[in-house]
């Protein structure tokens, strides 16, 4: 009884690291994936890249929530006006889904202001960032 113990042990021991080390691998190869794609952006892929990882969602996922196609404010105010009160919890709607919309929008918010500072910079500034 006492070996089974022991040898279940083990195999528990060894399983967590196996996992262990297979998740460390997978979160440097996104975290490596994540930096190429930031430095193709250049400067402002690097902010955007930071404000994916604030606010927990990328660009495409909140053009996708808002169903956006280009970025403009006047777009993405209008889809988020309709979507915030199409999922308002006083008509039928989701709390959650309500709460998906505010940060989608906040995300594109903050995507166009890293567009602005970016384009409002001289050329020579740009490549420094």
């Amino acid at each position: 009884m006492f070996y089974f113990a022991k040898y279940l042990a083990q195999i528990i021991v060894m399983g967590a690291q196996v996992v262990g080390r297979a998740f460390a691998r997978a979160l440097r190869q996104e975290f490596a994936a994540s930096q190429a794609a930031a430095e193709a952006r250049g400067g402002a892929g690097r902010q955007s890249a930071a404000a994916s990882s604030f606010t927990g969602m990328t660009l495409q996922e909140a053009q996708q929530i808002l169903n956006i196609s280009t970025l403009t404010p006047e777009e993405i105010q209008k889809n988020y006006e309709h979507l915030f009160k199409v999922n308002d919890k006083a008509v039928g709607g989701s709390f959650y889904l309500q709460s998906k919309v505010v940060r989608a929008k906040e995300r594109l918010d903050e995507e166009l202001s890293i567009q602005q500072q970016h384009e409002s910079k001289p050329p020579d500034q740009q490549q420094q960032t």
